[in-house]
């Protein structure tokens, strides 16, 4: 089986410019950027962005404002088989006019993937097959511990805590993407 090559720059079919990490590398030898094996990052990303946190359970569910000032939480999607969770990110992307999905990538502590990261990659994959807006990966670690312990600050207890947990590490998620892709211009 060949594998695809990436060009180092691609045209999105929503006209954005995606400048792949292998170019960012060439161009910037020394910069510090995550690795996440060549995923591609938009130069500049316009638009409402709607985040995945994948779950076994649930899957939580974060939208930015037009400008990306702002993520809120929506209501966690059951996870369920792969037809039906395609279905309802595909209806939020339409309603929301998302021009990219953002997923949560759950690497170790390390840095190294495990199956749970494995999964995410191969969601992404699947969804930029599917969806007509870009996909991108996002470093989760420990976002869901500091979700918990803002909902818990706030003062939310019990099953309201567990219902409400995923979507907000999906919002987290989601500012992080934002503020990195800020960093980047």
């Amino acid at each position: 089986m060949r594998r695809k090559t990436v060009e180092p720059v691609s045209l999105a079919s929503n006209g954005y410019v995606i400048l792949h990490a292998s170019a960012i590398k060439s161009i910037l030898p020394d910069s510090n950027f995550p690795e996440i094996n060549d995923e591609a990052r938009l130069v500049e990303v316009k638009g409402r962005l709607l985040a995945l946190d994948l779950g076994t359970k649930r899957v939580g569910v974060a939208v930015s404002d037009e400008l990306q000032l702002t993520a809120h939480p929506l209501a966690p999607l059951g996870r369920t088989n792969w037809k039906k969770l395609l279905r309802q990110i595909s209806d939020l992307r339409h309603s929301f006019d998302a021009q990219g999905v953002v997923i949560g990538l759950p690497l170790n502590l390390d840095g190294s993937e495990g199956d749970a990261a494995q999964e995410a990659r191969r969601i992404a994959r699947n969804l930029s097959l599917s969806l007509s807006v870009p996909v991108h990966l996002q470093d989760e670690r420990l976002t869901s511990h500091a979700a918990e312990a803002s909902l818990r600050e706030a003062g939310v207890r019990g099953d309201e805590l567990t219902a409400r947990l995923d979507s907000e590490a999906a919002a987290l998620i989601l500012r992080d993407f934002i503020a990195q892709q800020d960093r980047q211009l």
